[in-house]
């Protein structure tokens, strides 16, 4: 028999052992019963086979089959996990008796003391005896163990019922035997944990046959917990056996607490694969944007790059509204994308941070780094491009005027010289007389004069066609053909002027008659005409100046060449008197005239012609350059205006960075307060964007009028661009900055006091107040702190000293340990820049005074799961886990290759560990 009464105090069976002490003994004439003995045989044998079957076999009576021992050993190896010394497998009678005292000397070493139950009567085949003994080890191994509110395990079991099945009409549970005859406390157990099982509503209390087959039909077919009981057995009796029915009991009590513990193992994987799968899909989402980023950056770049020249001003002007179409429609979206990347990157690094997982490295070419670099190269590129459009315009605007002012020069003298070369070529002289030769001879000289006059001219021409090819002007050939036929006939000229002044020197000596009146007025009216055909050419020559002090140069020389015109009008007056001499003096001699002047062909009607329309040319050309001077008062006013607007958006730039520099150190309010009061701050910055939208309107102007200086300011429209995006970005880093702060002491649960303590500590190391920390400067920061490095060196857990060693510590100068100082940088500076930004700082602390899911908690999840098999099948993390994590396992879950393998087996131990990266193996 089994004494209760008589408890083993150097046994580790706990609370539940109080149960088995306050437990009666076996009661013989009891167990005897006939019903009672039947439900006894009926349920003990089915508990036996609920757990042989897991070895393969089972028993079909209970006191012949526990007989030689064999079976019996191997239902206490099943139930308790152990290996029992190896069983005799004699058939004599003394290797019975041998095996059984194996296993009930087993029994005994659990803390159960058996009383008169030896082996002779189990090998006898002693029934009352041999359910005792059963019932011993139902007590040990499937009651003993539970226990609610540290109560025994009968008592512990009871509650368990009560509190299960309360919610239901017409169950109230009291006791092990008479409480559960008409079945509806064992269908309430089921329905409570199983609701898709059981029409608790359909079963009627009147009906206690019905209900029991109902719930043991239930029980067996979906729960696996065997038929240990009849229902007409449990009815047809006035009370039924208690050991029975809590032997029943407590099979349900261990079906559902296993659900319970897989589904708390289920939630536990199921947060874990949440987190991992939102980190992979914002991964992905900052893939996806570096990548398209990079993308326009390369396919604009070359377009920035191109430097095909073209032709004509215009087409120039179309290049540059391009460019301007392109800075204010298509790069504005990009530079909210970049700052977008860099704030997604950061609250991504936090969130692995804060979930214990490995830093996120973007694929080669697309870090945060390599955009930036990216970026500089497109503004570099930006600012080549603008440069060069801007020198085109100019080029193109001098090539056009050098080419006008080609072809009028070239008008001009080609004018001259047609017919030259017919008159250096005739033979007039050869029946002239004398007097008509020296007429001649003069008249001749008189040309030299003119082409040597004209010499000046045919050498600007080739200066202005030189210049032309210089600058790669897109008509070049044309030109080059027209300077060449010049030149040449010029050349042809020269040989036709000395060849005609020998032939008329050859004849002088014949000729001794001149009029020497003729040859003044040639000699004075071939200079003033070639000097009024160049005030002539001067007043119509286009001009381009740039500023005022141009205009106000060329209306200054104006003056004075028209200060110059009554001492020229002096100077026609005169020839034109040398003109009426010789008339006058030809009507006092008698003398006929035949023909002109036989030494020019200037008449006196072609100077007083070239004179009234030089003349007339005068007021023109004031009213051109007062029209340029109005112009360029007109640009002047531009200048100023769009300095005033740069000089007030420069300042705003100004203070607002120094402003957002003194707000990111200060510590005014909660985060909270902080990150309200910087989104109101960022919104009324936005909300002066359209002075900045001004700004491009007066820069536009200045373009179109070609104004390319501004004396007024410092500022150009790049710098202030590139200032305001730079603040932009800067409030946009700083509230992600606070936010990841909220973030950080959120998921760490660091109190706003801690918050502060290391903002006053961080602010007062950062003496530069660039924001981030020397290596120096954070050792300093650490030790002021009071981290402690002996403790994080054996614990890892970054734990604070107390105020006094800390005091001690800093007035020691006691630093940190070289070897572990390089960890911890290896940790808050993983690109080994050699500064530490605060949320680094914050991530840092934050970390080391927490505790943190570990791989090791997610692989014993795992094992609940798996039933304490080292690895899990795709069925298994179907059935526990949601559909989507589930398959998201099973995906990158790893076969699993250990000795016990079976087909479909997964590794769940290297998917746990990879889950948080090598740092946690």
């Amino acid at each position: 028999m089994v004494d209760y009464h008589a408890a083993n105090n150097q046994s580790t069976v706990g609370g539940a052992q109080t149960y088995m002490e306050q437990e009666n003994d076996w009661d013989r004439d009891l167990l005897l019963d006939p019903a009672w003995e039947k439900q006894q045989r009926k349920t003990f044998t089915a508990w036996c086979n609920s757990h042989l079957r897991k070895a393969g076999t089972q028993i079909e009576n209970i006191e012949e089959d526990f007989r030689d021992g064999l079976k019996l050993m191997l239902l206490l190896e099943v139930i308790s996990g152990e290996r029992l010394p190896k069983p005799e497998r004699g058939k004599m009678r003394v290797h019975k008796i041998n095996n059984v005292n194996k296993a009930l000397d087993f029994i005994a070493s659990k803390g159960v003391k058996l009383v008169s139950i030896g082996a002779e009567e189990i090998v006898d085949g002693n029934a009352k005896m041999t359910l005792g003994m059963i019932w011993t080890i139902i007590l040990r191994f499937a009651i003993q163990d539970i226990s609610v509110e540290e109560t025994s395990a009968k008592e512990g079991l009871l509650l368990w019922c009560q509190r299960k099945t309360a919610p239901y009409k017409n169950v109230n549970v009291q006791n092990f035997h008479i409480s559960w005859k008409d079945g509806l406390a064992f269908n309430a157990l089921i329905h409570r944990h199983r609701p898709d099982l059981i029409d608790y509503d359909s079963l009627r209390k009147d009906d206690p046959v019905t209900n029991l087959n109902n719930a043991f039909e239930v029980a067996e077919k979906h729960l696996d917990i065997p038929k240990m009981l009849d229902a007409e057995d449990i009815v047809n009796t006035a009370r039924p056996d208690e050991k029975a029915i809590m032997t029943y009991v407590s099979s349900f009590y261990h079906a559902f607490s296993g659900a319970q513990k897989a589904e708390t193992a289920a939630n536990r994987i199921c947060k874990v694969l949440a987190v991992n799968q939102e980190n992979e899909q914002m991964m992905e989402d900052y893939e996806k944007l570096a990548s398209d980023l990079l993308e326009w950056i390369r396919r604009t770049i070359p377009w920035l790059e191109n430097r095909t020249q073209e032709k004509t001003v215009n087409d120039m002007q179309v290049k540059q509204e391009d460019f301007r179409d392109y800075r204010c429609v298509h790069k504005p979206p990009k530079v909210q994308e970049k700052c977008q990347l860099e704030i997604s990157f950061n609250t991504l690094q936090t969130k692995l941070r804060l979930s214990n997982r490995p830093a996120f490295m973007p694929s080669e070419g697309r870090m945060v780094s390599d955009i930036n670099k990216a970026w500089h190269n497109l503004e570099g590129a930006e600012k080549g491009y603008e440069e060069w459009i801007l020198s085109e315009i100019r080029r193109l605007e001098r090539l056009e005027h050098l080419a006008v002012k080609f072809h009028q020069k070239c008008a001009i003298h080609e004018s001259w010289t047609d017919g030259k070369e017919a008159m250096l070529t005739q033979k007039d002289y050869e029946t002239c007389t004398l007097s008509e030769v020296k007429a001649l001879l003069r008249k001749h000289e008189a040309f030299e004069s003119d082409l040597a006059a004209h010499q000046d001219r045919v050498e600007q021409i080739a200066a202005i066609a030189q210049e032309l090819n210089e600058l790669d002007y897109y008509d070049a050939a044309s030109v080059n053909a027209r300077c060449q036929k010049i030149c040449d006939q010029w050349d042809v000229l020269g040989a036709l002027t000395h060849k005609r002044k020998e032939s008329l020197e050859r004849t002088e000596k014949q000729l001794e008659s001149i009029d020497e009146l003729y040859l003044e007025y040639a000699k004075r009216a071939a200079p003033f005409n070639n000097w009024m055909e160049g005030a002539m050419e001067d007043l119509q020559d286009m001009f381009i100046v740039h500023n005022i002090e141009e205009i106000q140069g060329l209306i200054t020389a104006h003056e004075q060449f028209k200060s110059t015109l009554p001492e020229a009008n002096k100077e026609r007056e005169a020839i034109q008197s040398i003109q009426s001499e010789v008339q006058k003096i030809a009507q006092s001699n008698g003398i006929k005239l035949s023909g002109g002047n036989p030494y020019t062909s200037i008449t006196p009607e072609s100077i007083n012609s070239k004179w009234e329309q030089a003349m007339a040319m005068v007021p023109l050309r004031d009213n051109a350059l007062q029209e340029e001077l109005n112009k360029q008062n007109s640009n002047d006013t531009l200048r100023a205006t769009f300095a005033t607007q740069a000089n007030t958006v420069g300042a705003y730039i100004q203070a607002k960075m120094e402003e957002i520099g003194r707000i990111s150190i200060e510590m005014n309010g909660t985060l909270e307060d902080q990150l309200t009061n910087l989104k109101e701050y960022q919104k009324s910055i936005i909300s002066y964007t359209p002075e900045i939208n001004k700004l491009e309107g007066y820069h536009q102007h200045i373009q179109e009028a070609l104004i390319f200086d501004n004396q007024y300011t410092s500022y150009t429209m790049e710098h202030l661009r590139v200032g305001w995006e730079q603040l932009l970005t800067t409030i946009a880093r700083t509230i992600n900055e606070v936010e990841n702060q909220i973030l950080t002491r959120d998921a760490k649960g660091i109190s706003q006091e801690q918050l502060y303590e290391y903002r006053a500590s961080f602010n007062h190391f950062d003496k530069d107040h660039s924001g981030a920390l020397m290596a120096e400067e954070f050792k300093a920061c650490l030790i002021s702190l009071g981290y402690d490095v002996e403790k994080d060196k054996q614990k890892r857990s970054g734990q604070m000293l107390s105020d006094d060693f800390r005091a001690l510590l800093i007035s020691t100068g006691n630093s940190l340990g070289e070897a572990e100082f390089n960890r911890i940088m290896g940790i808050v500076d993983p690109n080994g820049s050699g500064a530490v930004t605060f949320q680094a700082f914050i991530d840092f602390m934050s970390t080391e005074t927490t505790d943190r899911d570990t791989a090791d908690q997610v692989i014993a999840s795992f094992k609940i799961l798996a039933a304490d098999k080292n690895y899990i099948t795709a069925d298994e993390l179907r059935r526990e886990l949601p559909p989507d994590q589930a398959e998201y396992c099973i995906a990158r879950m790893a076969p699993y290759a250990g000795p016990d393998a079976v087909p479909g087996a997964l590794d769940y131990m290297s998917f746990s560990t990879a889950l948080y990266g090598e740092s946690d193996l």
